[in-house]
């Protein structure tokens, strides 16, 4: 029971990492983030 938890979690993991690389998860946000460091600061 324990080996079929441990193979379900890296098949998770697997598919995660496949999916996140293509760029279907966790997409970059368009908006806000690091603004340009102007003289007067």
């Amino acid at each position: 029971m324990l080996r079929r938890a441990l193979i379900a979690i890296g098949g998770a993991a697997t598919i995660a990492a496949i999916l996140r690389m293509r760029g279907i998860v966790g997409t970059q946000p368009q908006s806000g983030g690091w603004r340009p460091i102007t003289g007067s600061q």
